[in-house]
């Protein structure tokens, strides 16, 4: 696993498709803008999760 160091308004590129910023950092939580062309997925993974164990 990579791990970055940002400040608010700074950004990551994955590849040449996507962009993922950060928005605002407060109170513990990260708010964070991903940019990325519509037909790659973006999910959260607590999502994904619950839908496997309702399954």
């Amino acid at each position: 696993m990579l791990v970055l160091t940002r400040k608010c308004g700074q950004c990551i590129r994955i590849g040449e498709a996507i962009t993922i910023k950060v928005i605002a950092i407060q109170r513990g939580q990260v708010r964070i803008g991903i940019d990325a062309p519509r037909e790659i997925p973006v999910h959260r993974v607590e999502r994904l999760q619950r839908e496997a164990e309702i399954k």
